[in-house]
């Protein structure tokens, strides 16, 4: 693939007979097999069992049962998801063997669609992090620059759907985790409501605020994936019972009518001046399509560190107790500091983090969707990813300052390209909704892709 595909088109390509889902998917094995040992977005790779499942799909679309856009799509998961009979590893020593037997439930629902499945990606050890140097597997590199990093913690992610590895993968976010790559890598990330996507087979950081969402190079390509991820899982407590929305029939609604909401603090506060120049730029487009914008009020607190930290631990602490040593020496530092959070401090964030859930909503009775910067700076220097960045006074970590509260708040969030910086790193905007609104998120976004063409750059690699 010289000119990279969008998940649409190649979908639409497959279903007219035009594209074969054995081609595609050896395209994408070779490009994996050329790029990967440069940027190191793959820790397996399932060569084998993708081409036999792209000549199933193959087959099947042959005879006339094309099961929809998904079907025979090469496609890629962080490797915190479990996928039975291959290695599931969160980047790490402590679970570098472990072969689950049963599927996550977003990996069942792929394999319904017939998706085909090259293997599992790269990440931040336990997706405990944003930078994705902490790895026992080397750390994933930006493929817009691989002295850069990717990331977090689904750099894997990010880098695959960028370089053209896959045609869209899946990651977790909890504080930034599919947005911040998204940004640094020029692709397009959604976090859909919190329980709307199972997080059932996924390896937890956080229970209370995980969520698995899809990458791809486009709007449309994220509601098409998860258009098949969504919906009630019953063996999910987290599990949202709403019923799903078309996404990619809803995906050319109007956006006239739609007011925009700027949050300004602290959202916009010490950005990178290219950041800034390039997403005031990205917000004067958003005004023209929709009904202006005004500056709104969102609430920003420090609950997400306590909270993460707190179930972070009480998950790790069987194997943090006995082999400390088999963490990389960030999670190890964090997991330790986490020890020292009370149960009393935990049961307070929670059931602060869950008033506000209740109340979440209320920002969008004067707006129909707000706007920030994804993040508030550009990707720093691999060298300088291994080791915690000091916090500031705020107490949030800068890396995902501008992320995090969509998590704690359980809203739906999506960054898309929107620029560059002058030393030609990836730009994210950041558009979010209310609760389970997740089409009217993908309209807006979708609607600047077709007046922009940020996300259809693609990195210098050949």
């Amino acid at each position: 693939m010289t000119q990279l595909l969008g998940l649409e088109d190649a979908a639409q390509a497959i279903r007219d007979r035009r594209l074969s889902p054995v081609e595609l998917t050896q395209s994408c094995l070779d490009r994996i097999e050329r790029l990967n040992p440069i940027l190191n977005a793959f820790i397996s790779v399932t060569a084998e069992s993708a081409l036999e499942q792209a000549r199933v799909a193959e087959a099947e679309i042959q005879a006339g049962h094309w099961r929809g856009p998904l079907h025979g799509m090469p496609l890629a998961l962080k490797d915190l998801i479990d996928t039975a009979g291959v290695a599931t590893t969160a980047a790490s020593a402590v679970y570098q063997d472990r072969v689950p037997t049963v599927d996550a439930e977003v990996v069942r629902r792929l394999k319904s669609c017939g998706a085909v499945l090259l293997g599992k990606l790269n990440l931040h050890e336990f997706a405990y992090g944003g930078t994705c140097v902490p790895s026992h597997f080397g750390p994933v590199r930006n493929p817009w620059n691989p002295n850069r990093i990717a990331g977090g913690s689904s750099g894997g992610s990010g880098v695959a759907v960028a370089a053209g590895l896959c045609l869209g993968a899946l990651g977790t976010d909890t504080a930034a985790s599919v947005r911040h790559p998204a940004a640094y890598c020029g692709v397009t990330g959604l976090k859909a409501t919190y329980g709307r996507v199972s997080t059932r087979g996924v390896i937890p950081l956080s229970w209370s605020l995980d969520h698995v969402g899809p990458l791809a190079r486009s709007a449309m390509g994220t509601a098409i994936l998860l258009e098949a991820l969504a919906g009630h899982d019953a063996l999910d407590p987290a599990s949202a019972t709403i019923d799903v929305d078309e996404y990619t029939r809803k995906l050319c609604q109007p956006t006239r009518t739609l007011r925009l909401g700027r949050v300004v603090q602290p959202y916009f506060e010490d950005l990178d001046p290219d950041i800034e120049t390039a997403v005031s730029t990205a917000i004067d487009v958003l005004v023209t399509l929709t009904a202006g914008r005004c500056d709104v009020e969102l609430p920003y607190n420090n609950l997400l560190m306590t909270i993460a930290s707190a179930e972070a631990y009480a998950y790790h602490y069987p194997h943090f107790s006995q082999t400390p040593g088999r963490y990389q020496a960030m999670t190890r530092q964090r997991l330790a500091h986490s020890a020292s959070i009370t149960s009393t401090d935990y049961i307070r964030a929670l059931r602060e983090m869950n008033a506000l859930r209740l109340r979440a909503d209320d920002v969008f009775n004067s707006v129909d969707l707000i706007v920030t910067p994804t993040t508030a700076i550009a990707p720093i220097d691999i060298s300088a990813g291994a080791e915690d960045p000091p916090l500031p006074a705020n107490g949030t970590p800068l890396e995902f300052r501008n992320t995090h509260m969509f998590d704690v708040l359980g809203l739906p969030a999506i960054s898309v390209p929107c620029g560059f910086t002058q030393d030609g790193m990836p730009i994210g905007l950041q558009i979010a909704g209310p609760s389970f609104q997740e089409s009217r998120v993908l309209a807006l976004a979708h609607a600047y892709q077709q007046v922009t063409d940020w996300h259809q750059r693609q990195p210098p690699l050949g």
